[in-house]
């Protein structure tokens, strides 16, 4: 259950072993495959948003079958699934957003970034009308977070419509970016910089806008034993600082647009009455325990848009536990009331929280399907016999050649734009390309 990078490397895991025989359905609720390759790596990451085409290797494998637009409640019950098949693998990731918590957070011009990303990205679910109601007023923005999920929305809210014609963004979504008159970015850090999660790759990229400058204040690169200490333990802080350093050497420039990085700063509220104005910050310290402190120093920033940048977080599909955003499990095997399900497991941000890079689901997966074999080579999992197959009770499965007819058509529009590819958003248009498609070949 769930097509992207956990799912494809979970069915390429079961696909390419022998001991023991396999046909795996690699099942999601949307119409398209590739999960968070599609809709979360930032769409002017063009090289890292190729990954698909590797995953893309899968799908075509013959023990593989794609099967999409199908969600769990509304097409089938869990139960009825599980009584399907002989064993479930949840690997649906964790789309959900953490709040910050604070008085204001849910005036209008306040979002979260997974609804920011959801619309640049092309997101059947985005809400393009809400989302574009604060994108475009936004002058003043302010990102709260230090991931690298909030410098992929600084850098794309920052980016000139110039840098982002090439994406396989949406054409509304390109369209509402250059209206936008987006001059100031400042991404808070609640912590100092050498506690900042981003990747030194990441911060780096920020330096190359073409029509924006960084900014760091210097006084909060100042030096203090606990940033030294960790600098001097871990390359990757150090590799940061550098960087940062750098920053801290420019200038606001005129007739470009800015993105300052500000650590030791939490937000404790947000302004306005109708709709988000401004952000109220606390000046912060580090403890010796390596936790924000607050100072008592108060400020206020303009903001026009307020994106939450602070993590994700997992929901449970219908009938499915979970424990604090992650579903209980033991080396994968799905636990319920504390004992072992037999013939359900999990892999992915759903099975570890949303952690690590892509890739990381690739080792994930494996340890999850070496408990599954090890449950069928044990005999604690044996296969049944059923009669029919259950995508044949489904009303609009979308298969393999549905998503080759997504994927002609998202081509085809992109080379209208003289793109590479331009996503289609709407849920109803990408399943009017299957039926176009099955209606040219007489199906």
């Amino acid at each position: 259950m769930g097509a992207g990078p956990a799912g494809i490397y979970a069915a390429e895991a079961l696909a390419g072993q022998d001991a023991v025989p396999v046909a795996v359905d690699l099942v999601d609720r949307l119409p398209a495959p590739f999960g968070l390759v599609r809709y979360g790596i930032a769409p002017d990451h063009l090289k890292m948003r190729a990954l698909r085409e590797t995953l893309r290797n899968t799908l075509d494998n013959d023990h593989v079958r794609f099967v999409g637009n199908v969600e769990i409640g509304r097409d089938l019950e869990l139960d009825e699934l599980r009584r399907s098949v002989d064993a479930v693998v949840y690997t649906y990731g964790a789309a959900g957003d953490r709040r910050l918590g604070i008085p204001g957070e849910e005036l209008p011009g306040s979002l979260a970034a997974t609804e920011l990303v959801a619309w640049y990205t092309g997101h059947p679910d985005a809400d393009r009308a809400g989302v574009e109601a604060a994108v475009t007023r936004a002058r003043d923005v302010v990102v709260v977070g230090v991931g690298n999920v909030a410098l992929d929305v600084a850098r794309v809210l920052a980016r000139s419509p110039a840098e982002l014609e090439a994406t396989d963004m949406p054409q509304h979504v390109l369209d509402a970016l250059a209206a936008a008159p987006v001059e100031r970015v400042t991404v808070l850090g609640r912590r100092g910089p050498a506690q900042a999660t981003f990747t030194t790759q990441e911060l780096k990229e920020l330096g190359h806008l073409a029509a924006a400058t960084v900014l760091v204040d210097p006084v909060d690169l100042a030096p203090d034993p606990a940033t030294e200490a960790l600098a001097a333990e871990d390359r990757h802080v150090a590799r940061n600082l550098a960087v940062l350093r750098e920053f801290a050497g420019h200038t606001a420039e005129p007739g470009r647009a800015t993105v300052r990085l500000r650590f030791h700063a939490r937000p404790v509220r947000l302004l306005g009455t109708d709709r988000v104005t401004g952000v109220e910050v606390e000046r912060t310290t580090v403890d010796e325990n390596g936790r924000a402190v607050g100072t008592g120093e108060l400020d206020v920033l303009p903001a026009d848009l307020v994106v939450r940048s602070v993590g994700y977080r997992g929901h449970a599909l219908p009938g499915l536990p979970m424990d604090g955003g992650t579903v209980p499990h033991d080396a994968g095997r799905v636990l319920r009331d504390g004992a072992v399900s037999t013939g359900e497991y999990v892999a992915g941000w759903i099975k570890r929280g949303p952690t690590g890079v892509v890739g990381t689901n690739k080792h994930d997966a494996r340890e999850t399907v070496a408990s599954l074999l090890a449950d069928v080579a044990s005999g604690a999992l044996r296969p049944a016999t059923r009669a029919g197959d259950w995508v044949d009770r489904l009303e609009h499965p979308v298969l393999l050649p549905d998503w080759q007819a997504i994927d002609a058509a998202e081509i085809a529009l992109g080379a209208s734009h003289g793109r590479a590819r331009t996503t289609i958003h709407e849920r109803e248009a990408l399943l009017a390309a299957v039926r176009r498609a099955a209606a040219a070949q007489g199906g």
